[in-house]
């Protein structure tokens, strides 16, 4: 159930600003300095990757601590463990409805659609007790956010009786898909429930997904030991998180 995407900021070539340095200033010859030239200036100024944007935008226990204002207690933002991981990527991924495959991505941490770059957290507030809300964050080129977005639609409406993921790590049987009531935040969003039986026990498990021009935040809620316990579990996505990722998005 629970994955992580381990992604490490990218960072820019610095071939072009070494050379300048150690390849000297001005030429005697010319009579003109390296570092008054356009072309010099212009290599120094570093781009943001997708990937050091989406690590910028990601909430981080200060931003959940509850300290703040003293009404509850904060919670823990870190990387999610590699010990359950369902599938390092889409492509490890196989369905019995095709239609269905951003609902799979979504509820285990995996980027929709054609992504640039995805970072995964997970909060928790009493560690394997009260169950983790998991956020995804995902940086599209234009247009690849709204595409991703329609997509997800698409299959919350087109998979209500359920479908089944599988990948090298196991087979994750999905009973039902159900749309839920969500407040509007960002330019989109949409929110969903779904079920699925583990041992005889079943479980309902809550998501939503909310786009901010061409980054989408992908939120999920999953209480693993009580699924490991086999005792009924419906955990809903810790609000504090969903707002604070939200506020930083916006």
């Amino acid at each position: 159930m629970k994955r992580t995407t381990a992604l490490a900021a990218s960072a820019l070539s610095l071939s072009a600003l070494a050379c300048l340095t150690a390849c000297g200033g001005g030429d005697s010859d010319s009579g003109t300095d390296a570092a008054d030239k356009p072309e010099a200036t212009a290599s120094r100024t570093k781009e943001v990757s997708p990937a050091e944007r989406l690590a910028k935008l990601m909430i981080t226990k200060a931003d959940v601590d509850g300290s703040v204002d003293d009404s509850e207690d904060g919670y823990a933002v870190e990387k999610p463990s590699d010990e359950f991981v369902f599938a390092k990527s889409p492509d490890e991924v196989t369905l019995d409805k095709k239609v269905c495959a951003p609902l799979a991505y979504a509820m285990n941490q995996l980027p929709l659609g054609e992504a640039q770059a995805d970072l995964t957290r997970v909060a928790s507030k009493d560690g394997l007790n009260g169950g983790f809300t998991y956020v995804t964050l995902t940086a599209y080129e234009d247009g690849g956010a709204e595409s991703a977005m329609a997509g997800l639609a698409k299959a919350v409406a087109s998979c209500g009786d359920g479908f089944t993921a599988k990948s090298k790590s196991g087979t994750s049987p999905y009973d039902s898909v159900t749309a839920e009531p969500t407040t509007k935040s960002g330019d989109e969003s949409l929110a969903f429930k779904s079920t699925m039986t583990v041992l005889g026990t079943t479980h309902t498990l809550h998501s939503a997904a909310v786009r901010h021009d061409d980054v989408i935040a992908v939120y999920f809620a999953v209480d693993g030991r009580a699924i490991a316990e086999s005792r009924p579990s419906d955990v809903k996505l810790a609000t504090a998180v969903v707002e604070a990722q939200n506020a930083k998005l916006g």
